[in-house]
């Protein structure tokens, strides 16, 4: 098969609102649906008791943290995908996207590996008590075995969104979904005479789900510009198409990954308070990623609007996107925060009817919600810098947020205040990562240089 034709990027031209709208939407539907796999979980586990809903609090930190360098992977395609195209270079854009597929699959392989070796360092390092650990192993050991999946599932949705190809990419997520919702309870608790296999159960349905959405996303790409044609790999440099993810992707990886990394550590630190709290704090946390999911749905979309824009010079479309990006996170943060603090324990007996962990549960709301907006303004933040290029200075910013703002919070207040002081240094860093965003968003476009321009 040949390499594509070339052919004008959808997102340069065409007004800036509706773009975002076109992309967002599929992104929120697909985000909302890869978001409710979570809140199914802790559903049904909760069922099984309270030590395993504790163990899925532990997991859950390390499974995002896990998945956000996977994410960074899918960014770093995104990115020069999507600049690529608006660069007028096709040829380019289906080389690496066809090489950033198999790419991620590879990583996939290298990160369940060490994932399964490193299970007992990973949670005694995280206070994880030792009655919890053959539950946490149970979880997992399938979970790390089929990871190269869900990095696969990265490398093709990177591609997808590099095109904007935004719905294709929601597919892909509800397909992945839909296998979760019906696995999850006839897995974990069994049904129809079947027992289930407990907490390993929602393991099994998540790999199993990554799989089906691999297909999905094999057939999808190929009624696209850029579809699957590993014989381009013959003819590409394979040094220079790594380099080029990888200079984007690494930074980002780690950027994603540094939040959940911080998320580990305060899960540790809350252990410290009781298993309760611990309790209390992961559930909120699985509903709390729920109604953000509009911020993570927009952080993924600005990314391809941005990079094909910047790419073909049309910077003033690229800041316009960000303005209308940055004001929808304002209003959507503060709307969903005033709701969530009002019946924060209605939320939490839909998972629990344990008073400590209700108590836990909305204690970490009435002060964690207040940072939504500042979170928000934080990824999409990212995901601007992502798409210019500028992946080093969202890094650096994340390593801010967590090492100087969030853990030194925590651990000043503890002492006094407990896991409010918890809940209190997560609002902290949301609020520092809304601040530092607008400031490094707003230098790169007083400059609208790009860094390749310059290599």
């Amino acid at each position: 098969m040949n390499a594509p034709e070339k052919s004008l990027p959808k997102l340069v031209s065409g007004s800036i609102p509706g773009h975002l709208v076109s992309q967002t939407l599929p992104a929120v539907i697909g985000v909302a649906a890869i978001m409710s796999i979570g809140i199914v979980d802790a559903y049904f586990i909760g069922q099984l008791g309270s030590a395993p809903l504790a163990a899925i609090s532990f997991i859950f930190p390390v499974a995002v943290a896990s998945t956000s360098l996977g994410v960074g992977v899918m960014v770093g395609i995104n990115s020069v995908v999507a600049r690529a195209l608006g660069e007028g270079d096709p040829e380019r854009a289906a080389r690496r996207a066809n090489f950033g597929i198999v790419f991620a699959a590879l990583i996939g392989v290298v990160m369940g590996l060490s994932l399964w070796l490193a299970i007992d360092p990973i949670f005694t390092a995280m206070n994880a008590p030792p009655a919890l650990m053959p539950l946490i192993r149970a979880y997992m050991t399938p979970y790390a075995c089929g990871f190269p999946l869900s990095l696969a599932i990265m490398g093709f949705n990177g591609v997808l969104r590099g095109q904007g190809e935004a719905k294709r990419t929601s597919t892909v997520s509800i397909t992945y979904a839909a296998a979760n919702w019906v696995l999850n309870p006839l897995l974990i608790t069994g049904a129809f005479g079947f027992e289930g296999f407990g907490i390993a159960g929602s393991a099994y349905a998540t790999v199993i789900g990554w799989g089906i959405g691999v297909l999905t996303a094999m057939t999808l790409l190929r009624g696209t510009s850029l579809p699957l044609n590993l014989a381009l790999l013959k003819d590409c440099n394979l040094v220079e198409q790594a380099r080029a993810i990888i200079r984007v992707g690494l930074p980002a990886a780690f950027s994603n990954a540094i939040n959940p990394l911080g998320l580990s550590i305060l899960t540790a630190l809350v252990a410290l308070e009781g298993e309760a709290a611990v309790a209390g704090f992961g559930a909120a946390g699985r509903l709390q990623s729920f109604v953000i999911v509009p911020l993570l749905g927009l952080s993924g979309a600005i990314g391809a609007i941005v990079g094909q824009n910047w790419g073909a010079g049309r910077y003033d479309r690229a800041r316009e996107a960000a303005l209308y990006a940055a004001g929808f996170c304002v209003v959507w943060g503060l709307g969903v925060a005033l709701a969530m603090i009002a019946a924060g324990e209605s939320f939490a007996q839909v998972f629990t009817d344990d008073p400590a962990v209700v108590a836990q549960f909305a204690l970490y709301l009435k002060i964690a919600a207040w940072g939504y907006a500042g979170f928000g303004l934080l990824i999409v933040g990212n995901g601007i810098m992502n798409a210019v290029d500028r992946a080093g200075l969202a890094l650096m910013q994340s390593v801010a947020r967590v090492f100087m703002v969030m853990l030194p919070v925590a651990l000043l207040l503890q002492p006094g205040m407990g896991s409010a002081a918890i809940f209190t240094a997560e609002l902290a860093a949301n609020l520092f990562g809304a601040v530092s965003a607008v400031v490094l968003v707003r230098h790169i476009f007083l400059k609208p240089q790009p860094a390749w321009a310059a290599r």
